[in-house]
């Protein structure tokens, strides 16, 4: 991780302005401008990005202890020139006055475990037989952690969206008298515990379908014509 990627994590989790960072480096004697500032947050993949030093970065997060925690026995604390993860773990440990647990739990919470052994590796000093440094794994999953626990935004987004489409739902009972819409339900509910019932509807019948098939009838019948044989031969002579 870069130091500019953390200002930025720290930036956004936060909600702070270009002027509330310029007023925390103030805290640690460190004197910048909302330009500067501008430029630390930029995208990696930007032309204008400055890169933040360690000296800087330092500025920062001691200025975050003591806007948090205040000063230590009224003293302004010294920015390192130089900075490691293990020491950024512990700076952001203080202000926020996280004890190991808490820290575990916020791994924890992002689906990283880690034992408090291994956590506490990370506090001892370099000298120490069981010192561990601190990957950017650990620091980058902490600060995710921290970010959904302060600005948990995508999950307040769902939620707003489907309170939102709830509300604008067409309600189909609207200007119905409630009790026709207790009856309804109430004869609904009845009928789903009862199952399927077979169809007992009568089978509707045209009461003029026989004399109109009868008339058709009639009409298709082949008229006979019927003669007398001497008015087919002729009467005989007598």
């Amino acid at each position: 991780m870069t130091n500019n990627d953390i200002l930025r994590r720290l930036r956004f989790t936060y909600n702070f302005t270009d002027k509330q960072i310029c007023d925390i480096f103030a805290l640690a004697d460190v004197g910048v401008t909302t330009e500067q500032v501008v430029n630390w947050l930029r995208k990696d993949d930007d032309k204008d990005q400055v890169n933040l030093s360690d000296q800087k970065l330092a500025g920062f997060l001691n200025g975050w202890v003591v806007k948090n925690r205040g000063k230590k026995d009224g003293k302004t604390p010294v920015n390192e020139k130089q900075l490691s993860n293990n020491l950024i773990l512990t700076k952001i440990k203080i202000a926020l006055s996280l004890k190991a647990e808490d820290i575990l739990a916020l791994l924890k919470s992002v689906d990283f475990n880690l034992g408090k052994a291994e956590l506490s590796a990370f506090f001892r000093k370099p000298d120490h037989k069981h010192f561990r440094q601190c990957k950017d794994q650990i620091l980058r999953n902490l600060l995710t952690a921290i970010q959904q626990k302060q600005r948990p935004i995508k999950n307040s987004a769902v939620a707003d969206h489907q309170e939102s489409s709830a509300n604008t739902q067409p309600n189909k009972h609207a200007g119905k008298p409630k009790s026709a819409v207790t009856n309804k339900k109430s004869k609904t509910d009845k009928l789903a515990k009862q199952g399927a019932r077979p169809n007992k509807s009568k089978v509707y019948v045209n009461p003029n379908a026989s004399n109109q098939r009868d008339d058709s009838m009639k009409s298709d019948e082949r008229k006979t014509l019927k003669l007398k044989p001497e008015q087919i031969w002729g009467q005989k002579d007598k």
